[in-house]
């Protein structure tokens, strides 16, 4: 059979479980396949390229070792499967679950839809990842990656998206713990995100049309923007960050904010005892509000 302009060969209702049982192939549709057995053996498809995998059960380790052009759907890949795909580029994986741990890492271009993921460690150092409806439960998500397009994700876990850089995350909800310490050049529109010590040492963090919640979100953070954010359970907020901010609901606390404009309806504390805090916190002031005064007054002057 021909996929495209590649000609597959099919294997199908097979049983694999040898050392690198098709390792090198190029032009294979495997379809209704176990890698299981008890040779245990490795590397089933490594080095290999233009690979279709549907219906497969993969019970083995390290299957997807630097391989190109490849293709899973409606597959498992079982906690014993772990280290599944490293290495590899021009990855499709559709309707498939990814329970074993560190499950990518080093690859570029990776699509995922509706996926089940549940692999700590999982996507370290990808370049290129998009994720479209699909749940993850992981411990230190996405660390060190870059180029990320996140739709619809489910995410719990712990130290998600460390390092990260050029990142677009929509409609989605993040249940973490240290999100997005030290990431750079990020978006999050429309997202709940509840966690404790949210994007601390940040840079270009922008958050828009959000709902934050959880203790101590935002210190030390460079160039962050929030615009038409709820803000729920939030204390000890902006500590030592250069902000632009504007929430919809009130704040427990706002610490030290050292630059920037903090617009917000109410706040049950301000800490000032850092004397290089500078930023300004405008309590019942809305920015657009504020700029429509602005520009009226330059008017009448």
């Amino acid at each position: 059979m021909e996929r495209g302009s590649v000609r597959m060969v099919l294997l199908e209702n097979r049983t694999f479980d040898e050392e690198r049982a098709l390792y090198g192939s190029d032009g294979i549709l495997v379809r209704n396949c176990r890698f299981d057995g008890p040779a245990d053996g490795e590397s089933a498809l490594k080095e290999s390229r233009n690979v279709q995998v549907e219906h497969c059960f993969m019970n083995l380790r390290y299957p997807f070792w630097h391989d190109e052009q490849l293709c899973i759907q409606d597959s498992e890949l079982t906690p014993l499967c772990r280290a599944a795909l490293w290495y590899s580029s021009h990855v499709q994986i559709k309707n498939t679950k990814l329970h074993g741990i560190k499950a990518v890492r080093e690859c570029m271009d990776v699509s995922l839809f509706r996926c089940d993921i549940d692999s700590p460690e999982f996507g370290w150092s990808a370049d290129g990842i998009h994720m479209q409806d699909c749940t993850a439960q992981s411990e230190y998500f996405l660390l060190r990656a870059r180029n990320i397009e996140l739709e619809r994700v489910n995410f719990q876990g712990k130290y998600s998206f460390q390092y990260i850089e050029n990142a677009v995350f929509s409609d989605c909800r993040f249940e973490t713990k240290d999100a997005f310490w030290h990431g750079k050049n990020v978006t999050v529109r429309n997202s709940i995100i509840k966690g404790e010590y949210l994007g601390w040492y940040s840079d270009g963090l922008t958050l828009e049309h959000c709902k934050i919640i959880g203790t101590q979100p935002f210190c030390y953070c460079k160039n962050l923007t929030l615009i038409d954010c709820e803000m729920v359970d939030t204390d000890l907020c902006f500590e030592k960050s250069e902000v632009e901010a504007e929430i919809t609901t009130p704040v427990l606390s706002v610490k030290n904010p050292l630059a920037g404009h903090i617009f917000l309806p109410a706040v049950g504390e301000i800490i000032r005892d850092d004397p290089h805090s500078q930023g300004k916190i405008l309590i019942g002031t809305q920015k657009n509000a504020r700029n429509a005064d602005e520009k009226g007054a330059t008017k009448h002057a």
